[in-house]
């Protein structure tokens, strides 16, 4: 996983001087920022004790507006703290759901609309957030899906690249790419999902299970499409995008979501796993995660 460590900046007392002061030390660094023209955001309330790095996102910054904090490709995080550990403990939080995005929001130095952090980004910054807290190393026990018997493995999370895409698939710098379905022929307008299309998402997944009591039918393929399709054919009208959706032909569905996967920016997670005791091996095995991630040795 590729990390930008703040080497950009000046050492603020290369010669043992007296320590600068905060507010020396923030002139100093707009400064630079000024001189080389990247833009600088700070955000209120964050300790200037706590040691930080800059991580490189997926995305690269093409698909946010310009002027926006991450339009560099870069995220600011500081190294995570008693106070995280509070987070990822709380029942509530864990109970709610929300306790991994209540953790990166803590983390994040960089001062951003936190439902504008692309889905891609952000597993990218869980990732870091993992390897700057407890290092890159990741202890797990792994289920062999053949036989079904467990077996202790050590990941190395720095292992992790970004998957090669095409990247002439995206037109613009507004996280859009389009798409011709192969029997309809309809061309697709699509975009890269965020942290407030995911909170849509599951708000209206909520709603559908309990209509799928009755029905037995879940809608999550059709609700996570109509979020990622913004125009069919030019139109924008979400009644039309609807019904386009729940009337699409499964050959286009399956060639929709392979394209999707396919060109979708994004951090390859994939391990390479081979079973001890039945000799079953597989190199496209995704990325286990359990408690240890954020709790080593328990």
């Amino acid at each position: 996983m590729s990390k930008v460590v703040n080497e950009d900046y000046p050492n603020p007392n290369p010669n043992n001087q007296e320590p600068m002061s905060d507010a020396d030390l923030k002139a100093q660094i707009m400064a630079t920022h000024v001189n080389t023209g990247t833009p600088a955001e700070f955000t209120e309330g964050k300790s200037s004790n706590v040691p930080s790095e800059v991580i490189a996102l997926p995305s690269r910054g093409k698909f946010y507006p310009e002027g926006h904090p991450l339009a560099s490709g870069q995220i600011e995080m500081k190294y995570m703290t008693a106070k995280e550990e509070d987070i990822l403990a709380s029942q509530n939080l864990i109970k709610q759901g929300v306790v991994i995005d209540k953790l990166l929001q803590s983390l994040i130095v960089t001062k951003i609309n936190y439902n504008d952090l692309l889905t891609i980004d952000k597993n990218a910054i869980f990732i870091a957030a993992r390897i700057l807290a407890y290092g890159e190393n990741y202890d797990v026990e792994i289920a062999c899906p053949s036989c079904g018997e467990k077996s202790k493995s050590t990941v190395d999370l720095q292992q992790f690249e970004e998957k090669t895409i095409d990247w002439d698939h995206f037109e613009d710098d507004v996280c859009t790419h389009k798409f011709t379905l192969p029997v309809a022929k309809k061309e697709l307008t699509l975009k890269l999902l965020t942290h407030g299309d995911e909170k849509q998402i599951e708000s209206i997944s909520k709603a559908n299970k309990k209509k799928s009591k009755i029905t037995g039918i879940d809608r999550d393929l059709t609700t996570r499409l109509k979020q990622v399709i913004t125009a069919v054919d030019g139109s924008e009208d979400r009644g039309e995008i609807n019904n386009f959706v729940d009337t699409m032909l499964s050959r286009d569905s399956l060639a929709l979501r392979t394209f999707l996967k396919e060109t979708t920016p994004d951090l390859d997670t994939t391990i390479h796993f081979e079973c001890p005791h039945c000799q079953y091996e597989s190199t496209s095995m995704n990325l286990p995660i359990d408690v240890g991630f954020f709790w080593p040795g328990v």
